[in-house]
């Protein structure tokens, strides 16, 4: 049976390889195999996420797509894009956060000849070379306010105007947008605009950490080593019970893509006696991992801590650093509500910025 979950590669081509796909290639029959990016992973908690790309990758509404870096929100914005009406058009995927400051509107927009110096020639932009496509924004929030505003209008009217033109051009683009931190946070900072967060957010899709993940490591780290084993030619067939027992028991900070680079270090650098990886190949960065496995009791601890923090800044980023408000919102104690700022180290001035500033 086909699976579902995570990405075979989270740097794939721009066409993924015919091999690249299980799963959701059933979704439409006019998809070709070849045009999705593999998807592995059985957890809950990600085939709830899977489970809702074919119904948005049948219409053109904002998703945002959100999650810890590693987790692979570029593969699901390449499922949202070979799966819908778009498949057969250019699939651009930018990283707003690596695009020079002063560059971005130029980038995302184009400019004609001699629109600045140094302009030699006119050059279409990001928008114009996914006309008909899709336009994937990763870490959205890095784009300076400038550009915020002029990507709204975009978004808004599908109108856009080169530096240097006074034309105005259309442009037929889905836009999908990602990031990894917590934008309403960078709304209270006055840092992303309240308006352009609702156009993008007209859908939300969050990836779960691998954390959340356990039982899709052995899963992955599998499906990772059949990829690179073939790839360099190594006679490595799988792992070892303790070299399973590290991976399961790590903590994964950087997720899938951690993983991923550890499988692949682990098959060009292993002796692969008997063709297995024991534990001693696996090479783990910034170790975080337990003796033994997790018990349920501290588990469900760092569960609970993470689901208040998580919980306590979108409150207060809501009600704009007001604590009374933001208890009363949660229908809490304000003395209680206090004690779980204080106890989690939460600043509220952060969150303290007026509307007005947006």
């Amino acid at each position: 049976m086909a699976r579902a979950g995570v990405s075979a590669s989270l740097y794939p081509s721009s066409r993924p390889s015919p091999e690249a796909v299980q799963g959701l290639s059933t979704a439409t029959e006019s998809v070709r195999p070849g045009d999705l990016p593999l998807l592995v992973g059985r957890s809950a908690a990600f085939t709830a996420a899977t489970a809702k790309i074919p119904a948005l990758a049948g219409c053109d509404a904002g998703v945002l797509l959100l999650g810890e870096t590693g987790t692979g929100k570029e593969l699901f914005a390449r499922a949202l894009h070979y799966l819908s009406r778009r498949r057969s058009k250019p699939f651009v995927p930018v990283n707003c956060a690596a695009l020079p400051v002063e560059l971005v509107e130029n980038e995302l927009f184009g400019h004609e000849r001699a629109a600045f110096t140094g302009a030699n020639t006119s050059e279409p932009g990001l928008i114009a070379e996914a006309d008909s496509g899709t336009l994937f924004l990763d870490e959205v929030d890095s784009l300076p306010l400038a550009a915020q505003t002029k990507l709204l209008r975009f978004l808004e009217t599908k109108e856009y105007r080169r530096l240097g033109s006074p034309q105005l051009r259309r442009g037929d683009v889905r836009v999908v947008a990602a990031s990894n931190c917590v934008l309403e946070q960078a709304i209270g900072g006055g840092h992303f605009r309240r308006d352009l967060y609702y156009r993008l957010n007209v859908v939300q899709l969050v990836l779960p950490p691998l954390r959340r993940r356990h039982e899709d490591i052995p899963l992955l780290a599998r499906h990772f080593l059949e990829r690179y084993a073939r790839e360099f030619d190594r006679p490595l067939t799988g792992f070892t019970a303790d070299a399973m027992h590290r991976l399961v028991g790590h903590a994964w900070p950087g997720n899938v893509r951690e993983l991923e680079n550890a499988v692949q270090r682990a098959a060009i650098l292993t002796e692969g006696c008997g063709g297995l990886i024991a534990g001693g190949d696996i090479e783990l960065h910034d170790e975080t991992e337990r003796s033994e496995m997790e018990s349920f009791k501290s588990a469900k601890r760092r569960a609970v801590a993470d689901f208040e923090r998580r919980y306590l800044e979108g409150m207060l980023a809501l009600c704009l650093g007001n604590v009374s408000r933001a208890a009363r919102t949660a229908r809490k104690d304000r003395r209680s509500f206090w004690a779980l700022v204080k106890k989690h180290g939460i600043d509220v001035h952060r969150y303290r910025a007026a509307d007005s500033r947006l």
